[in-house]
């Protein structure tokens, strides 16, 4: 069952309904420069270098042919936007894929990014055209970084960190486009890296102040992670960390989001809602109420879709203590 290049749209807690594109083709083959601890889709197949070296890249042509097919079965769309089960800045071609897709619609652009390539001239070129880029950044500390986000080798968190703040500069002359830096906050059941000591947060603090975004969202694992001693950080201590930031950025700049916080319902009309089903979760794994919220189909159908997907060895399902997801097969080896 191959993938789809548009999908969703996705429950997004900060962008409402998100129609989502993914750029490059993986026969539902995980492909990132990083190897990420707390990823839902799982652990990395193929970890690939830079965007000279990646295989299967979707053409603006396609891009823009799959959006038009799509769009026209969208009612309520609040974003489209750039992610997936890789990383969209390997694909050279997202800046032209953006300014095309201007031409077609008013509906805003995302581009949600790892940030592993904003040291590249050519790909904070591309991000301006977007009208928000949400870049994630873990720690202010190397090792922290490598333990964390595990990337290709090569890829330097200070060389991340000057090309965020070189993009934050750059985005603030052309005044276009918001940065917003995405924290995600991790703990461990085992003895590993942390990023919410009081010295791990207090050097994030310290970066995020050289970047200057436009606003900074704290966030903790609300999925089934690629390791299973990666928990989620508590409310509480959530809290703590998010007033720790709010006292040096202010409360209209720091955004905490808690999980399981409703959305709308997006109208939709499916020609194949197992291959809906499917393109959504190999990019997201959701719950059943996800599910049937974010595609706007009826419960019994979507029950009906999920036991043929199950039955047909293309899904499983994950118990995370306090939901269950269900999961492409392949996004749990």
């Amino acid at each position: 069952m191959g993938l789809k290049i548009v999908y969703g749209p996705v429950p997004s807690k900060r962008l409402g309904r998100s129609l989502g594109i993914d750029v490059i083709r993986t026969d539902n083959k995980k492909n990132c420069n990083f190897d990420c601890v707390y990823c839902q889709l799982g652990h990395t197949d193929f970890k690939v270098s830079y965007p000279e070296n990646v295989e299967g890249l979707v053409t603006t042509q396609e891009a823009i042919n799959a959006l038009v097919k799509h769009k026209n079965r969208i009612i309520d769309v609040d974003y489209i936007t750039f992610s997936g089960t890789c990383e969209p800045t390997l694909n050279l071609e997202i800046g032209n894929m953006i300014k095309q897709i201007k031409n077609i619609t008013h509906v805003p652009v995302c581009v949600i990014t790892n940030s592993s390539l904003m040291e590249r001239k050519d790909v904070r070129q591309n991000l301006l055209n977007s009208d928000l880029v949400i870049a994630t950044l873990v720690t202010g500390f190397e090792e922290t970084f490598k333990a964390i986000n595990r990337p290709y080798p090569g890829i330097k968190l200070e060389n991340i960190i000057n090309g965020l703040e070189k993009f934050s500069k750059q985005k603030n002359q052309n005044k276009k486009t918001e940065l917003a830096i995405e924290i995600m906050l991790i703990e461990s059941k085992e003895s590993f890296p942390m990023n919410t000591t009081e010295c791990e947060i207090d050097k994030l603090i310290e970066v995020t102040k050289r970047i200057n975004p436009d606003r900074i969202e704290l966030l903790t694992v609300n999925r089934p992670p690629a390791e299973n001693h990666i928990i989620p950080v508590s409310d509480e201590k959530l809290k703590q960390i998010s007033d720790k930031f709010t006292s040096v950025f202010g409360s209209e700049k720091v955004e905490l989001t808690f999980a399981n916080s409703k959305k709308k319902v997006s109208k939709y009309t499916h020609k194949n809602l197992n291959d809906d089903i499917y393109s959504l979760i190999s990019r997201r794994p959701c719950t059943f109420e996800q599910i049937c919220d974010s595609l706007g189909a009826e419960n019994d159908k979507v029950k009906s879709s999920l036991e043929k997907l199950i039955k047909d060895n293309k899904l499983i399902t994950i118990d995370s203590g306090n939901y269950i997801y269900y999961k492409t097969k392949s996004a749990t080896n």
